[in-house]
């Protein structure tokens, strides 16, 4: 959960901050006095909505490490640890990627896999995960996190994210240039003014929720898929419907906003739901019985 939080936190301020200021200095916005350019607009749009996503999946790695203080196991010290970093690797052979790095962080059951390369990844657990579960049932959590990174999903995500922003500029600008013509009351003489920042500022937010739903509704998709893929690396879907099980009996652990969607559970209720990052067990339990 901490991975998928903190790159949309990170991808939002850096869509926000890079909006602005390019707004201020009236850098290539494809909006003038003399209208709306739309070609210029929608690769000016594209530029600004891809590189918060972008720059949030490369930082992803450091930032969750930073974010949560986990520690990377980099010569096991006991037998525990010595069994995480056994099991990683042989998971990660089965599924055909690098292997990723191994840490343990404390705090409640918990467990995330973060990185822009599948081949230099990082898995980690919390020691509250370690300690609630046994080991098969962990060894599934673990499934779980190597196939979030088999199937490429945070490369995917950031894609969507990017896809979304693109469109949530675009559209903020649109909406921003027609209530600044109104604002000004046909004076075309002049280009955008203070009606128009405000407005897209303003709208990129608004427009901004409305993405997040969106790619919430991916990420919950990236869990059912992240869910059979342990089954196959475990050769059963039991192991994964037990962890899950366990799961839902327990208190999960908080991950940074920035970070939700990249957890092993996280799921919200009413409205909330619309921006879960992840489905509620029960539906997840089900799925993996479908796979009997």
């Amino acid at each position: 959960m901490k991975r998928i939080v903190l790159f949309l936190a990170t991808n939002l301020a850096v869509l926000l901050v890079l909006s602005l200021v390019l707004n201020i200095l009236g850098i290539g916005r494809g909006v003038s006095a003399a209208g709306i350019n739309v070609g210029e607009l929608l690769v000016f749009s594209a530029v600004v909505g891809f590189t918060g996503s972008i720059f949030s999946l490369l930082i992803s790695k450091p930032m969750a490490k930073w974010s949560t203080g986990a520690r990377v196991i980099e010569t096991p010290s006991n037998s525990t640890e010595q069994w995480l970093v056994a099991t990683v690797r042989q998971l990660s052979e089965r599924a055909g990627i690098g292997m990723p790095e191994v840490a343990v962080y404390d705090g409640e059951p918990n467990a995330f896999a973060t990185g822009a390369f599948k081949n230099s990844a990082l898995v980690a657990v919390s020691t509250g995960l370690l300690q609630s579960m046994n080991r098969e049932e962990v060894e599934a959590v673990l499934g779980h996190e190597v196939a979030h990174i088999a199937n490429g999903d945070m490369v995917t995500l950031t894609l969507i994210q990017g896809v979304v922003n693109t469109f949530v500029v675009f559209l903020a600008r649109v909406v921003g240039y027609f209530v600044d013509k109104v604002l000004l009351r046909g004076e075309s003489d002049r280009g955008p003014g203070i009606g128009y920042m405000v407005t897209v500022f303003v709208c990129e937010i608004i427009f901004g929720l409305v993405a997040s739903i969106i790619v919430a509704w991916f990420s919950r998709q990236r869990e059912f898929r992240a869910d059979a893929g342990s089954a196959k690396l475990m050769g059963s879907p039991v192991p994964m419907q037990h962890a899950l099980a366990r799961l839902g009996g327990l208190q999960p652990g908080a991950l940074p906003q920035s970070m939700a969607a990249s957890g092993i559970s996280g799921s919200g209720g009413g409205w909330g739901a619309l921006f879960s990052t992840h489905p509620p067990m029960e539906q997840r339990i089900a799925a993996l019985s479908q796979l009997r």
